[in-house]
């Protein structure tokens, strides 16, 4: 039998869960063992499907709601996660705040980059306070956290998102280098621009200007996403740490 992504016993939460890319992370997830705490922030029938879902598979599961930047509501999800279904010892920090249209420097509000901080950053940093002291406890755990492509390109209007991803990328690399000796490994998937189930619903999978920029010359999936996701979760990544790991088709290459 080939290496396999072995998850049983292990309890994750992800936030954004009923997000376009939050759900196939979170099936993935459950597929490959794991319990699965649903994060959602509004769409509440789309958690309960999602969460129906994942009982099907014989997975534990609830759904949790509340704002992720904010440290009371991250703290009290967390105690009615503990109450129900036990410490998570898997993280995967998804959700994101959306702000659109992006502006220019000189356009973009004050409030859109506060508001970028507390979803990019203060949620990494909430989520650590709030779920790795169990992880360190018992000497085992996985932080994911979903970054972007963006934060390398960094193109014009992209200042508040990209700049609030690059320092949650810094607060991440920090935390990894802080709390690793308790075989905690803290890590970022980026993806570039993915095809979801809006796209296969809406038709709109191609963009050959996009594409033409990337190596591998098309769009990457959700799928493909949740699978390093699955991956950086799981024993096989067990020495990866620290890491930025573009899931883009080449599209941006970090350089050493």
């Amino acid at each position: 039998m080939g290496l396999q992504i072995n998850l049983e016993g292990h309890l994750a939460l992800v936030t954004g869960a009923t997000g376009q890319l939050g759900r196939v992370m979170a099936r993935t997830l459950a597929t490959a063992g794991a319990d699965v705490v649903v994060h959602y922030h509004q769409n509440v029938a789309k958690a309960e499907s999602l969460c129906a879902e994942i009982e099907a598979l014989g997975r534990r599961t609830m759904a949790v709601t509340g704002e992720v930047g904010q440290k009371a509501d991250v703290f009290a999800m967390r105690d009615a996660v503990v109450q129900k279904l036990g410490n998570p010892d898997i993280l995967v920090t998804n959700a994101v705040s959306q702000i659109h249209p992006w502006q220019t420097v000189l356009e973009e509000e004050e409030e859109d980059y506060e508001d970028q901080f507390r979803s990019c950053v203060l949620q990494n940093v909430f989520f650590a306070k709030a779920f790795v002291p169990a992880m360190i406890e018992k000497g085992w755990g996985r932080f994911v956290g979903i970054n972007t492509e963006c934060s390398m390109q960094l193109f014009k209007t992209q200042s508040a998102y990209g700049g609030a991803k690059r320092a949650m990328d810094g607060v991440l690399r920090v935390l990894a280098k802080e709390i690793g000796a308790h075989q905690i490994t803290v890590n970022q998937v980026a993806p570039g621009w993915t095809i979801s189930d809006r796209d296969r619903e809406q038709g709109s999978e191609r963009s050959e200007r996009y594409e033409s920029t990337v190596p591998l010359a098309r769009r990457g999936t959700d799928q493909e996403i949740a699978n390093v996701v699955a991956f950086l979760a799981s024993d096989l990544a067990s020495f990866i740490t620290g890491a930025y790991i573009p899931v883009s088709g080449g599209n941006v290459m970090p350089t050493i």
